[in-house]
Order: C-alpha cells, then sequence, then structure tokens
C-alpha cells in the first residue's frame, strides 16, 4: 500500500478511520478501512459510498481520492480534515453555541454541498453534525455517504431507517418511503439551530416521542395538512397526535437574527412540500454577506498606516515654527543667490548675445574679491609704495 498508516481516529459499525500519510507526495490522508467478512463480503454502505462520492466533486463534499481493494478489507482513502462539527462545537463555540458570523459560514456551505448533491440526484439521508467534517482551511465537507441514495423520477420507495433519530424529519418519522430532497433540508435547519444554540433542537427518544417534540414547537399540523401528506404518501400513518401551539422561533432561538428566524422556519415545515429547497436557500436575505472562512487581503486592500514613523533627527512642529523666524534674522538669504543661471550657455548651444563667457564671470568676480579684501586691510585707503 501507497500509505502509511498513523494514529487512530475513530471507530465505527462497520469501519475503522486511520490517519495515514502518502509515500509517495507526504500528503495527509484519512483511511477508512472496512474489514470484509469471507461469507457476506463487501458491505451495501461502502458500495454505495464509493459509487457516489466517485461522481460528487465539490469544494463542499469530501473528496475520495482512492480505493484500495484485499481480500480481508477495503480501504477508502479520503482527503483529511481535523475536526467534524460536533467536536469543533464542543471545542471552540461558547457551550457548544458558535458566533454569528460563523454559524452563517458553515450554514452556506453546508447547503451548497446539499444543493450540489440534489441537482445531482444523491440524498445524503444521514446529514447531522459528526458526519460535517471542517479542515484547517475553514472549509466544511459533507461526508460519510454510506446512507445516501441516488434518485430518479419517479421517485422510488425509500426505507423509513435513516437519518439519525434527533435529525429526522417529521414525515419520514410517520413512517413516509417516498420522500425526497426535502428530508436533507429538514437536517440541514436542525443543524443550523444547534450551530446557533449549542445543543440539539428536537431531542426525543424514539419516533413517537421526537414526533412530540416537534409538535411542541412548531404545533400539531392541522387535520387537513395530516390528510394531505396521507394522500400523498398513503403509508403515512394518519391518526390523532395532541394540540400543541406553534411557539415563534424567537423564543427557541433566541439568539438568532431576524434573517436566521425567517430563514429556519422556511426550512422547518412540516409538511415536506412547504419546505424551501437547498438551492432556493443559498439566495436567502440571510446569505447577503457570507464570511469567508478565514479572509486574505488581496494585493493592494491593507489602508495606510494609521501614524508615521517620526525621523529619528527631525525637530517638533513647534520648534520648527519657533526656529525659522531666529534663523531668518541670523542668516539673510538673497534671492539673487538662487537665480538660475540663464544667461550661462549649455555645451552644444549658441551663447546668447548678452551673455557673459563663463571664463569672464569667474575672472570678474576674482577681481571683486580681491578688492573687499584689499578694503578690509587697509579701509583708509591704498598701502604705502
Amino acid at each position: 500500500m501507497n500509505y502509511i498508516q498513523l494514529e487512530k481516529l475513530g471507530e465505527g459499525t462497520y469501519a475503522t478511520v486511520f490517519k495515514g500519510r502518502s509515500r509517495t507526495t507526504n500528503e495527509i490522508v484519512a483511511l477508512k478501512e472496512i474489514h470484509l467478512d469471507a461469507e457476506e463480503g463487501t458491505p451495501s454502505t461502502a458500495i454505495r459510498e464509493i459509487s457516489l462520492m466517485k461522481e460528487l466533486k465539490h469544494v463542499n463534499i469530501l473528496r475520495l481520492h482512492d480505493v484500495i481493494h484485499t481480500e480481508t478489507k477495503l480501504v477508502l482513502i479520503f482527503e483529511f480534515c481535523e475536526s467534524d462539527l460536533k467536536k469543533y462545537m464542543d471545542k471552540h463555540g461558547e457551550r457548544g453555541a458558535l458566533p454569528p458570523d460563523l454559524v452563517k459560514s458553515f450554514m452556506y456551505q453546508l447547503l451548497k454541498g446539499t444543493a450540489f448533491c440534489h441537482e445531482n440526484q444523491v440524498l445524503h439521508r444521514d446529514l447531522k453534525p459528526q458526519n460535517l467534517l471542517i479542515n484547517r482551511k475553514g472549509e466544511l465537507k459533507l461526508g460519510d455517504f454510506g446512507l445516501a441514495r441516488a434518485f430518479g423520477v419517479p421517485v422510488n420507495t425509500f426505507s423509513n431507517e435513516v437519518v439519525t433519530l434527533w435529525y429526522r424529519a417529521p414525515d419520514v418519522l410517520l413512517g413516509s418511503r417516498t420522500y425526497s430532497t426535502s428530508i436533507d433540508v429538514w437536517s440541514c435547519g436542525c443543524i443550523f439551530a444547534e450551530m446557533i444554540t449549542g445543543v440539539p433542537l428536537f431531542r426525543g427518544r424514539d419516533n413517537q416521542d421526537q414526533l412530540l417534540h416537534i409538535m411542541r414547537v412548531i404545533g400539531t399540523p392541522s387535520d387537513a395538512q395530516l390528510k394531505a401528506m396521507a394522500k400523498d404518501t398513503p403509508e403515512v400513518l394518519n391518526k390523532s397526535f395532541p394540540k400543541y401551539p406553534r411557539i415563534p422561533l424567537s423564543q427557541v432561538v433566541p439568539k438568532a437574527t431576524p434573517q436566521a428566524i425567517d430563514l429556519l422556519e422556511r426550512l422547518l415545515k412540516f409538511d415536506p412540500n412547504e419546505r424551501l429547497s437547498a438551492s432556493d436557500a443559498l439566495n436567502h436575505p440571510y446569505f447577503q454577506a457570507v464570511p469567508q472562512p478565514f479572509p486574505i487581503p488581496t494585493p493592494g486592500s491593507m489602508p495606510p498606516p494609521t501614524f508615521n514613523f517620526p525621523h529619528p533627527h527631525a525637530i517638533p512642529p513647534q520648534q520648527q515654527h519657533q526656529a525659522q523666524p531666529q534663523m531668518q534674522q541670523q542668516i539673510p538669504i538673497s534671492n539673487a543667490q538662487f537665480r538660475p543661471p540663464q544667461n550661462i550657455p549649455i555645451f552644444g548651444q549658441q551663447p546668447h548675445p548678452q551673455a557673459i563667457p563663463v571664463h569672464q564671470h569667474t575672472h570678474a568676480q576674482a577681481q571683486a574679491m580681491a578688492q573687499a579684501q584689499q578694503q578690509m586691510q587697509y579701509p583708509y585707503g591704498a598701502p604705502p609704495r
């Protein structure tokens, strides 16, 4: 194998994940080892994960680099991410709750990856914080496609034993087997609320208890809504439930902004037909200004410094104003000294008719200086001969 196995990262029912390094490129990767049973062969979850993830290439979907198949095990080589969303919230959040800008960034990336899956007719069916991976760049990636399924038109019947209980849509809890992309959208809404508050929104013990937890927050659907859902999906159990009034989500998720509440309400609709699609959710006003995971200033975008570094020999401004009059009194400067030598001919040019040649001009100055020195030595006349 062209990869060196490093420390163990985690272990699940069917697989064990290790940190690894490529022998050729030294790139750090994740090695997902699936031990094969001689009688049962390769698990269906592994076959689904490989077949789907080889086709789904997107920045917000975990990249599958390679697959190594031996007689005893199957090894999937993934890009390496430092943490999952659940661990990230526990480590960096305030009691699990993330800052608003980070929530917006992660939620946008979650919807981008989910929308890409749906555009390629793939249902993830197990979106939860533990299956969302985050690398050191702050990029969020959808992982663990073991329960994912391709879907077509018309929609086939699927198993209702999908999605971890706390993130399972109410129509699936009611027994629906003809669900579609709306089940992933419901999971996105649950994850959205959890990132804001730091705790799962609906924490039921079983299907029935989970349904009651949902109804206590978003209210019990009307009989007409339940009949409509039963008409679209005949396998849905049409039975009576306690009548719970709807609680405003602003009370359930008090830290959320009004735009975040509006998006959350559109994602957490009891009727799957009323839920916003992942692609439409990306155009919600909540995402008008999405912060980058780690913004890097572009060249030329840095502002000028807020102060000037003083020159080591500079004179303070106040002393400069005081010193200027004194210098003007002590050193009178004639403007004639700074008059440009307009009458001095330049090499290659004809001299001006009135111009004085340089050698004559210098000789005249020498005579004047000699006379001045003579007057200083003999102020009362010429020296005696």
